[in-house]
């Protein structure tokens, strides 16, 4: 999810597209936020990012 976002994030402020860039950061924000909370040990829907 956060390479997704950071990809959609470029695509948009290199082609002056807004939404892609408004997708592309949150998507980005969320996958931080969920990378975090796993790393600490908090399961997301079941799972943790890190073991």
């Amino acid at each position: 999810m956060i390479i997704l976002g950071a990809i959609l994030l470029v695509i948009g402020l290199l082609a002056g597209i807004s939404i892609l860039t408004t997708i592309g950061g949150i998507l980005l924000v969320v996958g931080l936020i969920l990378t975090l909370l796993g790393a600490v040990g908090r399961p997301i829907a079941g799972r943790r990012t890190f073991y």
